[in-house]
């Protein structure tokens, strides 16, 4: 019971982070709307290259819209690969280490408190822990798993049913080798 629970919660995981990253990349594109409507924390790039510079305070100012695409391309393409789960493991690793430097940064520019309250830790274990999932239910990785494993099942099946074949084969590739040389 509780290995199906693993899998749904690793499905989970991966869905959640994917399109958590998403989320974040919409708002800041202004799918979401504009500044100022519910739940739209930014609503356009701009505002969001501000943010960046705010949790960026560090960076040469003439930095932050390189910070900001970088960024943005990575959560894009962390979301997208972890809703489809291809390479789920490395992925996870990767959004883990963004979400920690993102947590760190939020702390340093703006105390523990505001990536507590935005849950980042939270994801940051999250993606660290479906980094260290065996399997990936519903993923393209599952599926090459299981085309991988079905050929080598097939490959054994056809050994096993005609041993001697195989050893006629063996035999046959040997004498052809002698009389070649």
């Amino acid at each position: 019971m509780f290995r199906n629970l693993g899998s749904l919660g690793s499905v989970v995981l991966r869905c959640g982070l994917g399109l958590g990253f998403l989320s974040a990349v919409a708002d800041r594109l202004g799918l979401w709307g504009a500044f100022g409507q519910p739940n739209v924390e930014w609503g356009n790039f701009s505002r969001f290259l501000e943010y960046t510079q705010t949790l960026n305070w560090y960076v040469p100012a003439g930095m932050i819209p390189t910070l900001g695409v970088i960024a943005t391309v990575a959560e894009s393409l962390f979301g997208l690969l972890l809703l489809v789960g291809w390479h789920t493991r490395v992925i996870a690793l990767l959004s883990g280490l963004l979400l920690l430097l993102f947590g760190m940064a939020m702390t340093l520019a703006l105390g523990i408190k505001a990536p507590l309250n935005f849950a980042v830790f939270t994801g940051v274990g999250g993606a660290f822990l479906l980094a260290s999932c065996e399997r990936f239910p519903f993923s393209v990785d599952e599926l090459l798993f299981r085309r991988a494993h079905s050929g080598e099942q097939r490959q054994h099946h056809d050994r096993s049913s005609n041993p001697r074949r195989d050893g006629a084969e063996n035999e046959q590739d040997r004498l052809g080798s002698v009389t070649s040389v």
